[in-house]
């Protein structure tokens, strides 16, 4: 039986990894190969790694992490979880089942990009989500907010900061208060309610959006946040409360089941690296304090074994003075 499987192979789940072997515990990664930032082209915002691209990073840290002799990594799927009286049973798409005391889900989500032609393609390099993590190579070009109501209106006062050449695109009948409206038209942001057709792009680099009535705006960026679903269905099927379509975790990552933890963009809105890595060392480190108390709280004197109260080589009292 393993210490702590955790499903998961990315930033999270090898931050909390790193935490767990530095902590002599016995780890199996299990990871099926779909991180949400496969074909983002660089990482920015992380310390000693800005410009990286993911998968140049990820490699870097399963290197690290596998230099622990306790520290396994495969390559699978798990498709179906129990949880018994000794801690959890689980059977991956290989045919190979694992135990172990505690999990850690480190799934991520998946972002459900919306089907307009060439969005995909460019999602990640073009169309982004953060101005945290590619505001700055946009800054001051041609933006362009792909959002409707209360969300647009904010993601246009946060995008604003980065740049002034803003376009607000609501895809459809624009709903905004009279106040927002009256703001917008201040900071001469246009909104357009133009249904887009296409995003034109080269290699998933945006270069114009084509509306319904076949009218073009040429954009160098365009920011969406799509909605996602979570990549794995397991923690709802183990009964794992959510919130907001994310799993619900306390201070230190623990889920409502007792036993499983969460970290990363399964289980928090701010979606980045550092605070995925941030999130995964907090969890690898309440997990092994959970550990630590499990065995302590059952711990029993070894055979043969005298306490320490009962050893003859302590001192009398009346031999101190």
């Amino acid at each position: 039986m393993k210490d702590v499987i955790i499903i998961g192979g990315s930033f999270a789940g090898l931050s909390a990894a790193m935490s767990l072997a530095r902590s002599m515990r016995d780890i199996l990664i299990i990871d099926s190969g779909n991180p949400c930032n496969k074909q983002t082209p660089q990482a920015h915002n992380i310390l000693t790694h800005d410009g990286r691209t993911p998968n140049d990073i990820t490699a870097l840290s399963k290197k690290d992490v596998l230099k622990y002799p306790t520290t396994e990594f495969k390559n699978d799927q798990v498709l179906h979880i129990e949880n018994n009286e000794t801690g959890f049973l689980m059977a991956t798409k290989q045919g190979i089942t694992y135990t172990s005391r505690k999990i850690l889900f480190a799934t991520g989500v998946t972002d459900q990009v919306p089907q307009i032609p060439g969005f995909a393609e460019c999602w990640g390099k073009s169309v982004i989500h953060c101005p945290y993590c590619h505001g700055y190579e946009f800054r001051n070009k041609r933006t362009g907010i792909l959002a409707t109501s209360d969300a647009a209106f904010e993601m246009t006062k946060m995008v604003y900061h980065w740049s002034k050449n803003l376009y607000l695109l609501t895809n459809g009948p624009a709903q905004f208060e009279k106040e927002q409206t009256e703001k917008l038209e201040t900071l001469r942001v246009p909104v357009i309610e133009k249904q887009i057709k296409i995003v034109h792009n080269i290699d998933g680099y945006l270069h114009s959006i084509v509306f319904a009535d076949n009218s073009v705006l040429d954009l160098d960026a365009l920011y969406a946040r799509p909605p996602f679903t979570q990549q794995s269905e397991l923690p709802a099927q183990l009964g794992c409360q959510f919130s907001n379509n994310l799993i619900k975790v306390d201070e230190m990552q623990r889920t409502t089941i007792p036993g499983i933890y969460a970290a990363g963009d399964n289980s928090s809105m701010l979606r980045s690296l550092a605070m995925a890595i941030a999130a995964g060392s907090k969890a690898g480190a309440a997990i092994n304090n959970e550990l630590i108390n499990d065995d302590f709280n059952h711990q029993t004197l070894l055979p043969g074994k005298r306490s320490i109260a009962s050893s003859k080589s302590i001192i009398p009292p009346e031999q101190l003075s």
